[in-house]
């Protein structure tokens, strides 16, 4: 039976969804909104065949923005629930390095993204997709002499190249429509957020959550 998948990508400035029939992509739609992923993300699931509805739902885990990772995980799980749907989620550097190897072929190459608080979340991925350093939450100064990969893609790769001196950036975002382009073992069931650095807040010493 060819399974119906729903993709829900909102853990960055960009917010996307799009639907499959096994690998085929039927329909999809992309937006940059920066903030109001809330407000988008339910009409743009809408919009699509059937409202949307699938066998499967691939939701973005982070890292990236804490309120877009938490409204996709949201709608996610929400949906999974009234259609009785697998659940199933993925890194953002991961969906990056996909897309990258979509336009560049297997080559290696990193992934740096706009983080919190001046630092960028930087991932490196080897020539077959495996991935080579996990995903980080660095200051710039330790970003650049940390990914030496002459491709470098992610919403902060011009800036990275342009701070380390050398190699080829393409800035991009990820985009649900791309989902397939994901290798089997880049999913997981643990669908629980991606946030790439420490929270801002910590628990007073000797409280537990």
């Amino acid at each position: 039976m060819t399974i119906r998948t729903l993709a829900i990508d909102c853990a960055t400035a960009a917010c996307s969804v799009a639907v499959f029939e096994g690998e085929n992509l039927i329909a999809g739609e992309w937006e940059l909104l920066g903030r109001g992923h809330a407000e988008r993300l339910v009409p743009m699931i809408s919009a699509l065949p059937q409202r949307g509805r699938a066998d499967r739902i691939a939701v973005a885990l982070g890292p990236g923005s804490f309120t877009g990772i938490r409204v996709g995980l949201a709608a996610a799980k929400a949906l999974a629930l009234a259609w009785r749907a697998e659940p199933v989620g993925y890194a953002t550097p991961d969906l990056l390095a996909a897309q990258a190897r979509a336009d560049h072929g297997a080559m290696p190459l990193g992934v740096v993204m706009t983080g919190g608080h001046g630092e960028w979340f930087v991932a490196a991925y080897n020539a077959d997709g495996s991935c080579a350093q996990p995903v980080q939450s660095l200051r710039p100064e330790v970003a650049v002499a940390a990914i030496d990969c002459a491709l470098i893609v992610g919403s902060a790769a011009e800036t990275f190249v342009a701070r380390r001196g050398h190699g080829t950036a393409q800035n991009m975002l990820p985009d649900a429509r791309k989902v397939m382009a994901l290798s089997d073992n880049a999913y997981t069931a643990d669908v629980r957020p991606i946030y790439g650095r420490a929270p801002d807040a910590a628990l007073p010493a000797g409280k537990s959550r």
